[in-house]
């Protein structure tokens, strides 16, 4: 009979120094979901404060209702899995806000490049997840491929909307995507 000491030993068996266990790893995916997803809802609070009686404002509130399910969903996943949420989430309540904000102000093109260059290394981030998860965790895979599909339908949305048309496309959305992927580094380990 295998004891449980040995499971575990087996479990580590191909790790190097500095990787994380399995839990860390499911940890960290669910902690930095959960903050993304938190993030976003605040980005589509900021473009609709602004944009709220635009033609766009629509739009930005089905994409806006559809990360607060995923926020909710992230939610009981932190519990039921007693996960410690990022200690960021008072800075990206802030920062996710302001970026929205911030880009419906240059317009909404630049709102709807903001929400592009979000959902595209969203979508990335997700496919990642996909990739490391095993069978085991299934259930968390069909929703993160679930919530990937309504990202991707997000960033379509964003680029149907004119996205390239913002002025400095390029850069602002190299600039947004560069803080994506840092928001992702950050509330993965902090």
């Amino acid at each position: 009979m295998v004891t449980n000491r040995q499971d575990k030993a087996r479990s580590h068996l191909g790790r190097q120094p500095g990787d994380l266990t399995p839990e860390e790893q499911l940890k960290r995916i669910v902690r930095v979901d959960h903050a993304g997803e938190f993030g976003a809802v605040r980005i589509y609070e900021g473009q609709l404060a602004v944009l709220k009686n635009g033609p766009e404002a629509e739009k930005i509130r089905h994409m806006k209702e559809q990360e607060e399910v995923h926020r909710a969903k992230f939610e009981e996943l932190i519990v039921e899995r007693r996960v410690r949420p990022t200690l960021l989430t008072p800075f990206w309540h802030v920062a996710g806000y302001a970026l929205g904000a911030g880009t419906a102000m240059l317009g909404p093109e630049a709102a709807m490049a903001c929400t592009e260059a979000v959902e595209e290394v969203i979508d990335e981030h997700y496919q990642s997840q996909l990739d490391q998860l095993d069978e085991s965790e299934s259930e968390l895979k069909e929703v993160i491929e679930k919530f990937r599909q309504e990202e991707v339908e997000h960033r379509d949305i964003a680029r149907a909307e004119g996205a390239a048309d913002a002025p400095g496309y390029e850069l602002l959305t190299s600039g947004v995507k560069a803080a994506s992927k840092m928001a992702i580094w950050l509330s993965s380990r902090i």
